[in-house]
């Protein structure tokens, strides 16, 4: 039986840890060979060797367009080609909009929003050599509702849903297809540095609240974008796919 992901190739940015982390090793698992891309370059080496011959790591900053180029070459001249691209690489910034410094929120919308836009435009040509491909664009439940405290990330995360929009539309006739996915909170490294912005009880869970009553786990994201990778999603593109716990149905209490 052919696992999932065989003889697919990915490239995935934020790749050292995290959610980034756990689709690599779930896209391994499946059978894909995957590039990984990070700044973090001690951890981002350590899974790449841990995942053995299917998997190499690359330095890349996600706002660098030449990084983005370097990337896409050493996937095909590591692992013929190029098919899949998981734009997973982000950073979060919180406080409240009257006080947020003009730097923080350029800093959140380059990495976010602008290393987005750059790595589906890098990959582009080397899909259509491949006969086509998908694009997972990680994106949030602030991409998709308003969260006070995060006026930066939701605007970029905002941006990236509407980007997928236009790429689906433009790339679909060159058979690359284009999703996002919406996680809410999700235990990483990016998560810990959250600020606790509720004030009508600033000591308690906020996932606590939430339908299933805890965070999310990175393996329950990356099995998102593995069935938005994999044949199985054929006919999804354009559309947002949610892995919130039920938090945009509403809080329990």
């Amino acid at each position: 039986m052919m696992a999932r992901l065989d003889g697919r190739v990915a490239l995935i940015s934020g790749g050292a840890r995290g959610q980034g982390e756990a689709e690599a090793r779930r896209f391994v698992a499946e059978g894909a060979s995957v590039l990984i891309g990070d700044v973090l370059d001690e951890e981002g080496r350590k899974v790449a060797d841990d995942l053995g011959a299917a998997a190499h790591y690359t330095h890349l900053d996600v706002t660098n367009p030449e990084h983005w180029s370097a990337a896409v070459d050493m996937a095909v001249r590591n692992f013929g080609k190029l098919d899949a691209l998981v734009n997973n690489a982000g950073i979060a910034r919180f406080g409240a909009l009257q006080d947020f410094p003009l730097d923080g929120y350029q800093r959140v919308v380059q990495v976010n929003q602008v290393g987005t836009f750059l790595g589906m435009q890098a990959v582009i040509p080397a899909m259509r050599t491949a006969g086509g491909g998908t694009i997972v664009n990680i994106s949030s439940t602030a991409g998709l509702a308003g969260v006070t405290g995060t006026i930066a990330y939701a605007a970029s995360k905002f941006a990236v849903r509407g980007m997928t929009k236009v790429a689906a539309i433009e790339l679909g006739p060159l058979g690359i297809r284009v999703n996002s996915v919406h996680p809410g909170g999700v235990d990483t490294p990016m998560n810990d540095q959250a600020v606790d912005i509720d004030l009508a009880d600033p000591s308690g869970d906020p996932n606590a609240k939430l339908p299933m009553g805890r965070i999310g786990r990175p393996e329950e994201v990356a099995n998102m974008v593995l069935f938005l990778t994999s044949d199985e999603s054929s006919y999804s593109t354009g559309s947002e796919f949610i892995a919130d716990g039920g938090m945009l149905a509403g809080p329990l209490f």
